[in-house]
């Protein structure tokens, strides 16, 4: 008699997915790639999640709900800006760098590598990043509101250069830069809100 087929953990198989994604990118990742991963056939991956499409989308909405969304965290968490920042851009080391995770971020990570004939991927994951980038700024603004910084403060432009750093993090710990080398980095930028307008 043949053995029953293994229970179909959906969870677990969008957890290694996720994982896949953020080593090999979006366009890296095949289904047959998919199918090693998770260790089930491509008829019962589509039949769970639709398209590779899909999956990877459903990947980077829990990344984003779980481990990517540090930034959002630490701006309901701290009520001082600079606290604020300062936790985003380390939690944003510490899992970055983590050992049993992917390096960098999924998000850029997987931008980096999605070309033209995945226009909707590509576009959607630049929608992510400006989401992001408007929350920093947002959260500036709201300090130079308040008073916390100078009412000359450019919000945007201050923003810009958190999220841009924010990038450049991912990019440095998947070229291997150390967690104490990204720390102190984080340190430097910091003293820009120490700054006062030109």
């Amino acid at each position: 008699m043949a053995g029953r087929p293994r229970e179909f953990d959906r969870e677990q198989a969008l957890l290694q997915a996720r994982d896949l994604f953020w080593r090999q990118g979006f366009e890296g990742t095949s289904m047959s790639d998919l199918v090693a991963e998770l260790g089930i056939a491509s008829a019962r991956i589509y039949k769970a999640f639709g398209s590779k499409e899909r999956l990877f989308r459903e990947a980077i909405a829990h990344y984003e709900a779980h481990e990517g969304g540090f930034a959002e965290r630490a701006f309901e968490e701290k009520a001082s800006v600079r606290e604020a920042i300062k936790q985003m851009l380390n939690d944003a080391v510490a899992l970055y760098s983590h050992g049993d995770l992917p390096q960098g971020c999924m998000v850029v990570s997987s931008a980096v590598s999605v070309s033209e004939e995945n226009q909707g991927v590509r576009h959607w994951l630049m929608e992510h990043r400006q989401q992001r980038t408007q929350g920093i700024i947002d959260r500036l603004q709201a300090a130079i509101e308040a008073g916390e910084l100078p009412a000359n403060t450019d919000a945007e432009s201050l923003g810009d250069y958190f999220a841009a750093f924010l990038h450049g993090l991912s990019v440095q710990a998947r070229d291997g830069v150390s967690r104490a080398r990204l720390e102190k980095a984080v340190n430097v930028a910091l003293t820009m809100l120490d700054r006062s307008p030109a």
